[in-house]
């Protein structure tokens, strides 16, 4: 720590004795850098807010997509582009003396530097603009980054009101045009189909047609084969009900052979419902019984009265045998159905294909034609919205900004700092210059460096000649300190003058 503190010691005193050295030193770095500052010109900035509404309560009423997000995020994207840029300077004092496109381009591109379009929010954007050329004064630089602000503010309005309507117009002639051509394809294709299902009925609609319909006669057929698999058990149980139901039924004074005719025949029923055909030997016997007891006891029969429960079985027998024989028909018809599109299927694979491909194409081009025609009219709905109003609203939240400071430099702050940067340049070419002479500020100084002790010190003694002289150089170091001072204040006094001037 004492090493340092005699280090200090040592600089102060290197500094304080060459402080003339200090001072001329100070005073040139100082007048440069302040010459230097003199010739950076001002640059004012002006800033604006803008809000835009995207939402619409009409075009959502209307399901119309207005595409205000992407149109506002497309003009944010090129609102700082060339060609708006360029009508930027030519509207403005910018353009002044321009007389070449080269010149232009040279503006347009300056000027692309100095703008700056940022989107705070997502429905809030502000608008920068920094200005500071040298053939311009002050209040010129501010006045021009207001206008240049506010003719990008009247861009952006343009771009996305009349702009966009002048778009939405453009849009409704293209679909137009897209439609009618699409219209002539849709309607030769038209014509080709019904060309072709004209020669070729049974391959309406392609090859799927064909494996369509012949999947559903399939199915259809199957469904008739299980109706008549009941049709035909149903008519074989009224079958068997009417077998075992006497047809007479005997008087009040009917003799036995009446009751053993009902008996046989419900016997002879029972056997064909257990399934016994007439060959079986039980059967044929049954049956001579039955005629013989016809032959002995048909007087009897004949005394006796009709059997309702009998001819209402014989209507029931009838309606099912008239159900299973449509059935039947059903099934001939279907398979005759299934064959034919199997036929089909087989014998023109060629036509199928060209009967798919046909109906393909035709359904393409029809579902383009619907997508083109919706929207079209969507597009002039939405036309007419915004002839009618705005899509979107759009506000100046904070109007462009008249600067009353300068933006940059900071001119007190760098006066300041050239001043602090010369008095450091100057005291610091002393210490290196104490650095390189083999002098010594204090005997510890001198005995570290010889490794010997320092038996004293003689200190300065001046005579009056001497101290009077000394005395005025002093006046002078003081009086050339206090106009370095002076000149640093002055400075800052003509800095605040100039921007009150401008306010």
């Amino acid at each position: 720590m004492n090493e340092v503190f005699e280090e200090l010691r040592a600089a102060a005193w290197s500094a304080w004795a060459k402080r003339w050295m200090v001072l001329g030193v100070a005073w040139a770095i100082a007048l440069l850098g302040w010459i230097a500052i003199a010739f950076i010109p001002n640059t004012y900035e002006s800033k604006a807010r803008i809000y835009v509404q995207f939402d619409d309560v009409l075009s959502d009423q209307l399901k119309i997509a207005n595409g205000g997000k992407d149109e506002i995020e497309r003009v944010k994207k090129t609102l700082a582009g060339a060609v708006n840029l360029e009508k930027v300077v030519r509207a403005t004092d910018l353009g002044r003396g321009i007389a070449s496109q080269r010149e232009m381009d040279r503006a347009v591109q300056n000027l692309a530097e100095d703008v700056k379009v940022e989107s705070v929010e997502d429905s809030i954007f502000t608008i920068t603009a920094t200005i500071g050329k040298r053939e311009l004064s002050d209040a010129e630089n501010a006045k021009l980054s207001q206008a240049v602000v506010q003719k990008l503010i009247d861009i952006f309005r343009e771009e996305n009101i009349a702009g966009n309507r002048g778009e939405v117009a453009d849009t409704v002639v293209f679909l137009d045009q897209q439609l009618e051509q699409r219209k002539a394809e849709l309607e030769a294709a038209e014509g080709k189909l019904s060309a072709f299902e004209a020669q070729h009925p049974e391959l309406v609609g392609g090859a799927g047609a064909i494996s369509g319909r012949l999947a559903s006669s399939r199915q259809e057929l199957r469904g008739v084969d299980a109706d008549l698999a009941a049709a035909q058990s149903a008519l074989a149980a009224i079958n068997g009900q009417l077998a075992g139901t006497p047809r007479m039924l005997a008087g009040a004074g009917g003799g036995s052979d009446s009751t053993a005719m009902g008996q046989a025949q419900a016997q002879l029923a029972g056997m064909q419902a257990r399934g016994l055909t007439d060959s079986h030997p039980d059967v044929i016997a049954l049956k001579r019984q039955i005629a013989l007891l016809a032959r002995s006891g048909g007087g009897g029969a004949s005394a006796g009265t009709p059997n309702p429960a009998y001819s209402s079985l014989v209507a029931i027998k009838a309606e099912r045998e008239a159900n299973v024989s449509a059935l039947i028909a059903r099934k001939a018809a279907l398979q005759s159905d299934v064959s034919a599109s199997m036929g089909d299927q087989a014998s023109e694979p060629a036509v199928a294909a060209e009967a798919n491909r046909i109906s393909r194409d035709y359904d393409v081009l029809k579902k383009k034609y619907d997508e083109l025609l919706q929207n079209r009219e969507e597009m002039r709905l939405r036309g007419q919205v915004e002839s009618e109003r705005s899509s979107f609203k759009f506000d100046v939240v904070d109007p462009p900004t008249a600067p009353r400071q300068p933006a940059s430099p900071n001119r007190p702050l760098l006066l300041f700092g050239v001043l602090f940067a010369a008095l450091a340049a100057g005291i610091g070419s002393t210490f290196a210059l104490s650095r390189l002479r083999s002098t010594f500020a204090t005997a510890n100084g001198l005995e570290r460096a010889l490794d010997l002790p320092v038996l004293g010190t003689i200190s300065e003694t001046l005579n009056d000649g001497a101290r009077a002289l000394r005395a005025k150089r002093m006046k002078m170091f003081y009086a050339g300190t206090g106009a370095l001072g002076g000149l640093f204040v002055v400075l800052l006094g003509i800095e605040f003058v100039q921007r009150g001037m401008v306010a």
